[in-house]
């Protein structure tokens, strides 16, 4: 599907110079002062101040980030550019994560945690807010189930392998050094396929049912427009250039959260939490709008979209960087949060059954996550 025509809008607005200031600013500020902010002077006074200015710059260039991709997306249709946008966040969550396990702290269930956080906010909370917006404004809205159920079977099987099977190892969540480089290149070569076929042979799958995709015989030849071009190379730099940031202060970022939780005696899954919202708070709020659109289809490619690439990627990254390190990861999920991930995943495949959505759906799937949140604070 061709994304609806929009006049382009500026490459450079005070809003992306700002946030590219205040994200460089910042970089170098932790720079200089990094070491004496976050040494062991550290208190809470600081650790508040420090990690509420980190979360708001990582927060703004994440939103910039989405921007640009955005544009990215309108410029290459569907499925490219919700792919360009979710693989632009999904990377920014993995920097997050490895930041954490690379930190001086010893968190072995964040990635675990960061997974399955994630599941619950995106399956449930912005998954349910779509279906509700949606219908709210265009009522009950079609999809294309066939590149819907193939999104939920790569949940369904990555999830349960990542998440769920190390619990009926030997070593009891998680996986020996044998089984650890099998699940990466397993889970990696099932995610690299899925992404070949969905960009290639089965792109049909994931444009609205309603949308006329043309085969490339039938699309006549187009001009290069030396401007266009031009924009989309721009773009793309601007997108680098706020990632980039990010990067960079994310190790900061985890100093400050693991003296937080370890100060406030919070859980340790906050942790994954944070991250989850850091990272997938613009993307949900696109997802939103492009339900509200009557693009339910586009909403779902970058729910369930999402999701898949968070566990595709995640899992080979953690594990690995577990090899590297010689640190202790650990997988498995509890048989609480099972039986929450076999709900979820459940109603997942029901809410998605037929050949349009229905809102109360939606009232379901907000229930697990206020579910979800009570179980976390009062386990």
């Amino acid at each position: 599907m061709a994304y609806p025509a929009s006049p382009s809008p500026e490459l450079f607005t005070p809003v992306t110079w700002l946030r590219l200031l205040g994200s460089w600013s910042m970089v170098v500020l932790f720079m200089i002062f990094g070491g004496q902010w976050l040494g062991d002077s550290l208190n809470g006074t600081t650790a508040a101040i420090v990690f509420l200015a980190l979360f708001v710059t990582i927060l703004a260039a994440s939103f910039g980030v989405v921007r640009e991709a955005d544009h990215l997306a309108h410029q290459l249709g569907e499925p490219y550019g919700t792919l360009i946008l979710t693989l632009s966040i999904v990377l920014i969550e993995v920097i997050l994560i490895a930041s954490v396990l690379l930190g001086p702290g010893d968190f072995p269930s964040i990635g675990r945690d960061s997974i399955y956080a994630v599941m619950m906010i995106i399956l449930n909370l912005i998954t349910g807010l779509c279906l509700i917006a949606g219908a709210a404004r265009n009522g009950d809205q079609e999809f294309n189930r066939q590149g819907t159920h193939t999104y939920l079977s790569m949940i369904v099987l990555l999830t349960s392998v990542g998440l769920i099977l190390p619990n009926y190892t030997r070593s009891a969540g998680e996986f020996s050094t044998t089984q650890a480089i099998g699940i990466s290149v397993l889970t990696g070569l099932i995610y690299a396929i899925f992404l070949y076929l969905q960009m290639g042979s089965r792109r049909h799958d994931y444009v609205q049912p309603n949308q006329v995709v043309q085969s490339a015989k039938d699309k006549a030849p187009t001009p290069r427009d030396p401007q266009a071009t031009r924009a989309m190379l721009i773009r793309s730099l601007v997108l680098i250039a706020l990632i980039l940031p990010i990067v960079l202060l994310a190790h900061d970022l985890a100093i400050v959260t693991d003296y937080g939780i370890a100060a406030s005696g919070a859980p340790v899954a906050v942790g994954g939490v944070l991250i989850a919202i850091i990272v997938f708070t613009p993307e949900s709020i696109t997802a939103i709008k492009a339900a509200m659109n009557n693009e339910m289809q586009r909403a779902i490619n970058l729910c369930l979209g999402a999701f898949v690439s968070t566990v595709g990627l995640t899992v080979p990254v953690v594990l690995m960087i577990g090899l590297i390190t010689g640190k202790q990861v650990i997988m498995g999920i509890s048989n609480t949060e099972t039986v929450l991930f076999l709900i979820t995943a459940l109603l997942s495949i029901l809410s998605f059954s037929g050949k349009r959505t229905s809102p109360i759906q939606g009232y379901l799937h907000l229930m697990v996550f206020v579910v979800f949140g009570l179980l976390l604070f009062y386990p």
